[in-house]
């Protein structure tokens, strides 16, 4: 099976208040360093909150 070019850039983002994963997106390594920080909303707590980068 072939490996998706996307793949290996793919990160989870983790809700700041309840902890759980609600997103997925792509981070370009090469030119940003460190863990990702967004501000998204989140159903569980109905609220906008920070987001950050997760392992995978």
């Amino acid at each position: 099976m072939a490996k998706s070019k996307f793949s290996e850039n793919l990160i989870r983002l983790k809700c700041g208040e309840c902890k759980r994963i609600n997103y997925f997106t792509r981070k370009n390594k090469k030119t940003s360093e460190g863990k990702l920080v967004i501000q998204k909303y989140c159903k569980w707590c109905r609220a906008h909150t920070k987001h950050t980068e997760t392992k995978k």
